[in-house]
């Protein structure tokens, strides 16, 4: 069993997305969880637009809540996967030095954008990077 983390800024919507399609796709061999930097989510369900996407691609948010990152979950992780540079960056600064091995990018060259406050597009576009990059970190 791999634990993955998937971390973002606020967990309404690209790491629970992440989450989701890594859980899916690596069935019993992973177990994916997601959490934001920010606590200003907490406990709110995935944003509307990457809820109604997600169901669309045949991925279930429904029983999402935002979660922050705590030193338990980076610590539980096998892996901590950040969505972007300025995550990354924060969670290696926040982190415990005892887990700055397990910290990197989701996606080895890019950002994955967030799509918060965007368009229709935006969310596609962040989910498209997600489930192409999906095969990265399974076992």
């Amino acid at each position: 069993m791999r634990n993955i983390l998937t971390v973002c800024l606020g967990n309404i919507c690209r790491s629970p997305y992440a989450a989701s399609v890594l859980q899916h796709r690596g069935s019993w061999a992973v177990d994916a969880r997601s959490a934001g930097l920010s606590d200003k989510w907490t406990g709110q369900p995935a944003h509307e637009e990457m809820l109604e996407l997600a169901a669309a691609r045949g991925f279930d948010l429904a029983g999402h809540r935002a979660t922050q990152v705590t030193p338990e979950l980076l610590e539980w992780a096998d892996v901590v996967l950040a969505m972007d540079y300025k995550v990354l960056d924060e969670l290696r600064r926040q982190a415990d030095p005892t887990v700055f091995g397990k910290i990197t990018f989701y996606l080895d060259d890019q950002d994955v954008p967030d799509p918060y406050d965007g368009t229709t597009d935006d969310f596609a576009r962040a989910a498209d990077l997600i489930q192409q990059g999906a095969h990265r970190h399974l076992p």
